[in-house]
Parts: C-alpha cells; sequence; structure tokens
C-alpha cells in the first residue's frame, strides 16, 4: 500500500507518519489490495483534523475526524474506514451468495422546474472536481455513495450506458435521476 502523509499548518513528524502507518497497515486485512491511503493532518483552531482517503480493490473511502489530540483523531479516523470496510466487504460478500436482496426501485414524480434566481444571490463557482466514471449499477452506486458519505453519487449506469445520479432521500430512502434527451 503507498501511503501520502501531507500536513497543512503542521509539520508531520517521523512519529505521527510511522503512527499511521502501522495503523493503516491494519486496514489490509479487510481486502487484499488496498492501492493507496491519502492521510492529510492539520490544525484548526484548537483541534487537529485527519482526512483519510482510501483507494481499495477500485472503490474509494474517505473519512474526517477532528480532535484536540493528533494521535487519538487518527485512532477515530481509521474506526470509521475500519466501519465503512467491513460494512462494503459485508454486502459485497451478500451480493456474492444472493442473499441481499434488491428493493424495488421507486417511481418518482419529476421535479418541478426550478426558477432562477437574480445573478446577485447566487454564490460563484469556486472548485472543479473531475474523477473517472467507471460503469456500475444502482445499487453499487448507492453502495459507494455511502462508503463515501455523500448525499449523491454520479456514475455510468451500466443498463441504459448513460450518466445518472442517485441521491439520499429526506425520508431515508434513495431517488435515481435519469437524463431524458
Amino acid at each position: 500500500m503507498q501511503i501520502t502523509l501531507t500536513g497543512k499548518h503542521l509539520e508531520v513528524t517521523e512519529a505521527l507518519k510511522s503512527y499511521a502507518e502501522q495503523k493503516l497497515a491494519k486496514l489490509e486485512r479487510y481486502f487484499r489490495r488496498v492501492d493507496s491511503a491519502d492521510v492529510v493532518a492539520s490544525q484548526q483552531r484548537s483541534f487537529f483534523v485527519v482526512e483519510v482517503t482510501l483507494l481499495a480493490n477500485g472503490y474509494l473511502l474517505r473519512a474526517e475526524e477532528r480532535d484536540a489530540d493528533m494521535y487519538r483523531a487518527v485512532d477515530r479516523v481509521l474506526e470509521k474506514l475500519e466501519h465503512q470496510l467491513k460494512k462494503h466487504k459485508t454486502k459485497l460478500i451478500q451480493r456474492r451468495t444472493g442473499a441481499a436482496e434488491a428493493a424495488p426501485a421507486e417511481q418518482e414524480q419529476p421535479a418541478p422546474p426550478v426558477e432562477e434566481q437574480p445573478a446577485a444571490a447566487v454564490g460563484q463557482l469556486v472548485r472543479t472536481k473531475r474523477f473517472a466514471i467507471k460503469p456500475m449499477s444502482p445499487e453499487e452506486a448507492v453502495l459507494e455513495m455511502e462508503l463515501l458519505g455523500h448525499d449523491f453519487f454520479v456514475f455510468s449506469n451500466s443498463d441504459t450506458e448513460q450518466v445518472n445520479v442517485v441521491y439520499r432521500r429526506k425520508d431515508g430512502n434513495y431517488g435515481l435521476i435519469e437524463p431524458e434527451y
């Protein structure tokens, strides 16, 4: 596993680096192929913030923790990642054995058109993010979205070969947005 440890507004000591590497090595027991781990440690006011992005078995996992003690923040963020990996591996095993039944997709009425707001009220575009889109089913996209801890996920639908979006609804269920051309 390739581990990159970066410090923002903070000097990364050799002790912190070896501690993080030792803890990250334990995550390899869940997947044989943990390709890389990017760890960003920073200090914000009186807290230490540790962000970890893990690429394992083709899936991207991310967790962030903040604490007054840097080592405790590392422990807590790795506990989060361990929980995500356990959950992901369980779902993969259930999918292989056929134990998990797919819930029927909920049909939704299209949302009403959004009214345009005046230019002064609209925020500025401050970030552009690019990423590779791999074909997957909506169920796999929901799993990936949950692993990342996001509210939505953009993916290429392997059935329709179109770009789709899955999102978490306020009622706890999921929605699927398909383009209409």
